[in-house]
């Protein structure tokens, strides 16, 4: 399972998801006016990276469920 670059591509979307929220949990925390600038913008790529990282994981489990390996 760690050697399918499929499986690979789909931890370092739930990565990209991961550092997305992140920043803008902690720039929401620290009330910065850089935090009120972006935090629209944060949400956006957080949603789109969440849109890839689910549509990499159910191809993943469409090609495993078929027998794909």
């Amino acid at each position: 399972m760690a050697q399918d670059p499929l499986f690979i591509l789909i931890i370092l979307a739930c990565l990209a998801v991961m550092v997305v929220l992140m920043l803008g949990l902690g720039g929401f925390a620290k009330g910065s006016g850089w935090a009120q600038k972006n935090s629209n913008k944060l949400m956006r790529y957080r949603i789109g990276a969440q849109f890839v990282a689910v549509l990499l994981i159910v191809a993943y489990v469409l090609l495993r469920q078929n027998g794909g390996e």
